[in-house]
């Protein structure tokens, strides 16, 4: 893995498993989003991570973005069955990656906001400070980082506070491996306004360290990410691109507007590797489809 992010060919990612399971019909409304499935119907999360495999997706991420200890037991679940639900979204995917033959499993890690479930993802607007980010984070962390998973996914983090928080948590976990990427307001700021290269900046040395193998951009509009991820780049720093179709998320009346072709897609995806993204993929509103033309695109590069 280290190899192939510091300078081999492109690593292709999944897409977005929460598209995949409303197109096998799942209604996925309510605050746990995703993350019910692991506890109601776990086999159509191993089909999802299945048809990215074979769109030629060499990284699985779990399906942990929305799944939490105190997310599952504010809806009335017992602790100790929240922390088995945590850890089966790796095992789900550690299984399916096993039955396919081959690939990566990346620990799916959200952002606090996704389980306030009112679009704090996008905008770092929170009400817990970095200390609060540290502890609500670490349970967690403890569980998904002790499950075999080949490294961690923090993805769609929106504030530079909460990618302190978990920093602090990759420090104490020697052996981990992660990527950090950001939800993005512009091509120069992530979702509180903090510049990008702001953030590379300060954590730059968990790279030097080894810890930390990439950071980017996932849940963004592909428009932001070749400026985003060229200030990855710029300090010397793999980045990883997985944004969302092209579609717009409209958080108030809760719809996706806009077109998401997925040819485009895979050929946006050419520049992306090309401004310095060492792991490209798709996140919300695509699917197999999206990711098979990426891996198609990129394949001569591979």
């Amino acid at each position: 893995m280290d190899e192939i992010v510091s300078g081999g060919g492109p690593l292709v990612l999944d897409g977005g498993l929460a598209t995949r399971l409303e197109a096998y019909g799942c209604d996925l409304r309510g605050d746990l989003w995703s993350a019910r499935l692991l506890a109601d119907a776990p086999e159509l999360i191993r089909q999802a991570h299945r048809d990215f495999f074979e769109a030629g997706a060499d990284v699985a991420i779990s399906a942990g973005y929305q799944a939490s200890v105190d997310g599952f037991t504010s809806r009335g679940i017992a602790r100790a069955d929240a922390v088995r639900l945590v850890a089966r979204s790796v095992e789900l995917a550690l299984a399916e990656r096993d039955a396919f033959g081959s690939g990566l499993v990346a620990a799916g890690v959200g952002p606090y906001g996704a389980v306030l479930a009112d679009g704090g993802e996008y905008t770092g607007n929170y009400d817990l400070d970095e200390d609060g980010l540290y502890r609500w984070h670490r349970e967690r962390w403890q569980v998904l980082t002790g499950s075999g998973v080949d490294l961690v996914a923090c993805e769609t983090l929106p504030s530079l506070a909460e990618a302190r928080a978990l920093a602090r948590l990759l420090t104490e976990t020697p052996g981990v491996r992660a990527w950090m990427s950001f939800s993005c307001r512009d091509g120069e700021h992530i979702g509180d306004g903090t510049p990008m290269q702001e953030v590379v900046a300060e954590l730059a040395p968990l790279h030097a360290h080894g810890s930390l193998v990439a950071v980017g951009v996932n849940c963004t509009a592909p428009r932001h990410v070749p400026a985003l991820v060229r200030t990855v780049a710029a300090a010397g720093i793999p980045a990883v691109a997985y944004p969302n179709s092209g579609e717009e998320w409209d958080p108030l009346h809760r719809r996706w507007s806009g077109i998401g072709e997925p040819g485009e897609f895979g050929a946006a995806a050419v520049g992306w590797w090309r401004s310095g993204a060492a792991l490209v993929g798709g996140c919300c509103r695509t699917g197999p489809e999206h990711i098979r033309s990426v891996r198609t695109h990129l394949g001569r590069f591979s």
